[in-house]
Order: structure tokens, then C-alpha cells, then sequence
């Protein structure tokens, strides 16, 4: 699928030249630095140098006080305290920091994970009577809790103490706890409001430490879960994430607790290449796997572990769970191909409305997202669950999800989410209908250009202009995520030397070059089908990113296709 290519634009143009003056670097890497609302000296400095210094004060954030003295007493008087966490990554890594830290202060800490079918998201009724038979006197929950009003009112009634540690939006009312720890509390002044789950649980054991009268330094063994969770959950790593990111792929990179030690050597991943890519691909997933196929206790578990043996059989047992998640998410996305093509017609299709009562409830998020990529429209899947049609739903940009599966909410039992992603529950006889106004209102909303997929171009590019030292410079703008991507260039009148080929599955493998430059050996994943036009030996446009292959001691730099543009496309 070829995209339509948006050039970045920095906010003032004046900055680019500016900010190379200053800083000595060339005019593309200034402009990177602009688009990315770098304006002066010390802004590129906090980017290029996230220290942990840099970290807010974690006493900004409302009820840090009360919450922080509340669990600091907790940990003098030796309580019981049950950590209960939400069964994704975030949930999983949020857990195992706040019942890791609890524990090495010799606290009876035990954590509580709701399974995925059975109970859902969020602080629940088994979840508080778990908590009253172990008899602890306090919970903290971590990744949930701010819409818990009813479950805060029944802890508060067995007298069992809450704090609350979330990230998610607000919801009607705030729950009434000891404290409810969420920077986007709209009575909260915290100067971020980008934290995952656990980057709050963070901030509680940062304040915490203090009130115990402690170094800040025995906070930071958690950052390398904090780094997981923060590449996993897709927040931005911008302002305090991106300290907290580096800090933590630092830390992985170069001494991982043994959970994750074992974890890497299982998948065969060098600790020093991980990165927020490998996080996302390759870690991530298979810590999220427990979760997707039911019980999340597992990647917990592996997390907490404190001997290499006892790690290895999570890593195992968690390595086993993935590859029944790959199978079932393969089968999955094939029947919803199948299903596509016999019963949708694309140029009528709005929203892909899917459903089959036989769908496995933990992957059909996955496949959503990879339908959407695939089809670039909004898609929800659909299953039963003891009589229930569930689902989960993804967008594209332009249609707000949420607001348009709530315009339906008369067809719906519940829903949640937020304007990418949404999860929803109706009856199986609302299903027709609600499969109509879905498209209804995505065709109404959208315009022709929404189906079109856009590629965010951030520079144009001379390949004369690519050597080492420019990427020793760009290679400074990593940990790269949301809000800090990693860089597209473009560069056009471009030639193939040689004979390109098609290597693995599809993979569209030659070299380049572009008016004289150096030749660059580039990849292009499933782009099979640009074959025979950049055969014509034609010049043509390429849209890409820059990575570095090091093989054998030998290091050069590759372009990995994102796009391509025949001449007189």
C-alpha cells in the first residue's frame, strides 16, 4: 500500500538555522530538532542529555503526600499490602515495581492480577475480598483504579486503606481513597501528564523513599521495568519519559534483573541491542501474552523473580503462551481476511464491523490494529463470551472511535476507550444494526482522502549528505516513540545499482544510489510488489529510515524502505 507523503513542518523556520549556529550540527539535524519544538540551547541539551536529575518532584502530583505517608507508615509497621495491578504490560511491570520494593523492605506484600475473562479490567468485588482474606490493611493499585468509585466505597467499608496509582482519563467522579495518584486529574498540577502505569507507581516509591528519609537512588532499580512499560504502552516518550526511557534502557543494556536476563538469552537478544524497538517487538509481546490468553500471573512472576533457575521456567513458560498467541492471532487473521473478502466490498466499506462467536477475546485487539494498518479503515472485532458479544475496536486519524461506538451506546450493555482504541459489549440481536450505523457514521465523518494512509515525512535528503558522522548525531535523537519517532527522509531522483531481488517472505532487497552519492544497500519488508517498476532502471522517490548493520565488526549504515514513489505516480 503506498502512502501519501505529509512533510513536518517546525513551528518558526527561523529556529533551524539557529540552533545550528549554536550547537555546530548540520542543517537537517537542526531541522529535526525544530520539528521536534526544539527552540534553544538548553531545550537540545534536556533532549540530547535526559538526566535523572531531570526528574520532576514527585510531590507535584496531588495526594502524593498522603499517599506517600500512608504506604511509608505501611512499610514501618511490617502490614499486609496487596498490590493489585491490570493484566497488559504496563499493568504486569507496575505490579512487579511496587510488590518488588515492598518486599525489599520486608513487608508482607502479595499482588492481586484480574483475569482477563473472567473478571476484566480493573479493581473489582473478588479483588477486594481477596484482599479482606489475606487481611491487608491497605491496597495500591497500579494502572487502574480511577474509575473504581464503587469499589473504593466497599474497601473503605471492610476498612481496608487504598492509593490509588493510574494514568487513564478521569472519569464522572474521583474515588474516595487515602489517595488517587492520576496526573490527569483535572485538579492535579503535576508538570506531565504523559506517565504509563507504572511511571506513577514510580513517582509513589520516589515519594515514598523520601518520607522514609532515603536516597532517591533506590528508586532507580525499578527504571528498567518503567522503560518496558513506558515503550510498551505507547506513551509519549517526550519531557519526563524520555529521562525515565533512557535511564531504564540504560540500566536493561547493561546489568537486567534476572527475570529479564533470562527472558533476553531465551529469545536470543544481546542485552546491549535493546532498544524501544526490541521493547515493542520483542519483549513487550511476550510479557503481554499471560495477560492476552487469560491468567497474567506468569509475566509477574518472571518480573519478581530473584534467582537465574527460578526465571528461566517463567521465561519458558511465558515463551510457550506467546507462540499459542502467534498461532491463535495468525488463525484469527486469516478467518478475518476470509470473512472480508466474501462478505465486504471496500469501496462501500466504512468500518469493518467482524464478528464469529469462536474468536479468542485476548488477540482480536492485535488483529483489529493489523486490519486497520492493512485496510486503513476503522475496524471492530467482535466475539462471545458466555452469551455476550465482546470486542475490541481501532481507528485511524480523523474518526474518534470512542465518541462514535458512544452515538450507538443505546445498542451496547458497556463501553470504554478513548479516540484510537475502544472495547464494547452488546447483545448478538443489536449486532446488524450496529454494524450499519458504525459505517454510517465513519462515511459521514471521513472524506475520501481519510482512506488514504499518510507517511510523515520529517526531511528531504541527499544521500551525499549520509555518513557516519551524521548518523553519530542522529543515532543521539534515540530512545525514539511517540512524540519523538524515529526520522523519515526522502530522497528523490534515486537509481538501483545492480539487480534488486526478493529475499525471505516478500522482502524487497537492492542498492542505491543518487546522483553520484555512495551506494546504500536498502530493505524494503513486503514491498515485493515494487519489483518490476524499480527494475526499469527509472529513477524514482523513496521515503525511508536510517539504520546501522554491524556484521562481523563491520558496521554500515542501511536505508529501510518505509515507501516508494515511481516517477509520474
Amino acid at each position: 500500500m503506498s502512502f501519501r507523503w505529509v512533510y513536518a513542518q517546525p513551528e518558526e523556520e527561523k529556529y533551524i538555522a539557529k540552533l545550528g549556529d549554536m550547537l555546530g550540527i548540520p542543517d537537517k539535524i537542526a531541522q529535526l530538532l525544530a520539528i521536534r519544538g526544539i527552540k534553544t540551547y538548553d531545550d537540545a541539551e534536556y533532549f540530547f542529555r535526559p538526566k535523572i536529575e531531570n526528574l520532576h518532584d514527585p510531590f507535584l502530583m496531588k495526594d502524593m503526600e498522603a499517599g506517600a505517608e500512608r504506604l511509608a507508615l505501611a512499610i514501618r509497621k511490617s502490614e499486609k499490602v496487596l498490590v493489585y495491578g491490570d493484566y497488559d504490560v504496563d499493568g504486569t511491570t507496575a505490579t512487579s515495581c511496587v510488590y518488588t520494593f515492598l518486599k525489599e523492605f520486608g513487608v508482607d506484600a502479595d499482588y492481586y492480577i484480574p483475569h482477563r475473562f473472567k473478571e476484566g479490567y480493573g479493581i473489582n468485588p473478588d479483588g477486594i475480598k481477596y484482599a479482606e482474606e489475606i487481611k491487608a490493611s491497605l491496597i495500591v493499585s497500579v494502572d487502574c483504579g480511577i474509575t473504581a468509585i464503587e469499589e473504593a466505597r466497599v474497601a473503605k467499608e471492610k476498612g481496608i486503606d487504598l492509593i490509588i496509582c493510574d494514568h487513564h482519563t478521569v472519569g464522572d467522579g474521583i474515588p474516595d481513597a487515602i489517595a488517587v495518584l492520576d496526573p490527569k486529574r483535572p485538579d492535579c498540577s503535576y508538570p506531565f501528564e504523559g506517565l504509563s502505569g507504572a511511571g506513577v507507581g514510580f513517582k509513589l516509591i520516589q515519594g515514598t523513599i523520601h518520607k522514609l528519609g532515603l536516597p532517591d537512588t533506590i528508586s532507580y532499580k525499578f527504571l528498567d521495568l518503567v522503560a518496558i512499560s513506558i515503550a510498551s504502552d505507547i506513551v509519549p516518550i517526550i519531557d519526563e519519559n524520555r529521562v525515565l526511557m533512557k535511564a531504564g534502557l540504560q540500566m536493561i543494556q547493561r546489568s537486567p534483573r534476572v527475570g529479564i536476563k533470562a527472558l533476553l538469552e531465551l529469545i536470543k537478544v544481546s542485552k546491549e541491542d535493546v532498544n524501544t524497538s526490541k521493547i515493542v517487538f520483542s519483549i513487550g509481546p511476550r510479557i503481554n501474552a499471560a495477560g492476552r490468553m487469560g491468567d497474567a500471573s506468569t509475566a509477574v512472576k518472571l518480573m519478581i523473580s530473584e534467582s537465574l533457575g527460578e526465571a528461566k521456567s517463567h521465561a519458558y513458560e511465558l515463551e510457550s503462551i506467546n507462540l499459542k498467541r502467534r498461532d491463535t492471532d495468525s488463525k484469527t487473521m486469516k478467518e478475518a481476511m476470509e470473512q472480508i473478502e466474501k462478505d465486504f466490498d471496500m469501496d462501500e466499506t466504512s468500518t469493518i464491523v467482524l464478528y464469529s462467536e469462536d474468536w479468542h477475546l485476548g488477540v482480536i485487539g492485535i488483529v483489529a490494529s493489523r486490519l486497520v494498518d492493512l485496510y486503513h479503515r476503522p475496524a471492530i472485532m467482535l466475539s462471545n463470551v458466555d452469551g455476550k458479544i465482546k470486542g475490541s475496536a481501532r481507528s485511524i486519524k480523523g474518526f474518534n472511535i470512542y465518541d462514535a461506538i458512544k452515538k450507538c451506546g443505546d445498542l451496547l450493555e458497556q463501553f470504554g476507550g478513548h479516540e484510537f482504541a475502544a472495547g464494547l459489549t452488546l447483545e448478538e440481536g443489536n449486532l446488524s444494526e450496529f454494524r450499519r450505523r458504525m459505517n454510517e457514521l465513519a462515511y459521514t465523518d471521513l472524506s475520501e482522502n481519510s482512506f488514504e494512509p499518510e507517511l510523515t515525512v520529517d526531511a528531504k535528503l541527499d544521500l551525499g549528505e549520509v555518513d557516519m558522522k551524521f548518523w553519530k548525531l542522529l543515532s543521539q535523537f534515540e530512545p525514539f516513540g511517540p512524540g519523538n519517532l524515529r526520522p523519515v527522509f526522502v530522497s528523490e531522483e534515486v537509481t538501483v545499482v545492480g539487480v534488486p531481488t526478493i529475499v525471505g517472505n516478500g522482502h524487497l532487497k537492492m542498492r542505491v544510489s543518487q546522483n553520484g552519492s555512495g551506494v546504500f544497500d536498502t530493505i524494503g519488508f513486503n514491498m515485493h510488489e515494487y519489483l518490476p517498476d524499480v527494475r526499469k532502471g527509472d529513477p524514482f522517490k523513496i521515503a525511508y529510515v536510517l539504520e546501522e548493520n554491524n556484521w562481523n565488526g563491520r558496521r554500515t549504515l542501511q536505508l529501510r524502505l518505509k515507501d516508494i514513489h515511481i516517477s509520474g505516480e
